[in-house]
């Protein structure tokens, strides 16, 4: 029968900090603007979870998805830009 204690030394050979890596920070802070506007959108859903939309309601949810929409936009430019940018050098 093997040992598992055996294996244990392989699995946790570099210790997790549990902190992120710059790397990780960096990719976080571009995608900033697009998290922000999916919580914009949920308030706005949320708010009319247990009622009926009103014509403010349903303009606010609309505005958030236009801004959703436009973050998630920018985001897929600015990664199609990095990755022709690095794929020409």
């Amino acid at each position: 029968m093997k040992s598992i204690a055996a294996l244990q030394a392989v699995v946790t050979a570099t210790p997790f900090d549990g902190e992120p890596s710059n790397a990780e920070l960096d990719a976080i802070e571009v995608e900033m603007p697009a998290i922000l506007a999916d919580v914009v959108l949920l308030d706005a859903q949320i708010m009319t979870i247990d009622r009926t939309p009103t014509e403010l309601d349903e303009r606010r949810i609309r505005r958030a998805r236009r801004r959703v929409l436009a973050a998630r936009r920018e985001l897929a430019n600015r990664s199609a830009v990095v990755s022709l940018s690095g794929g020409a050098a």
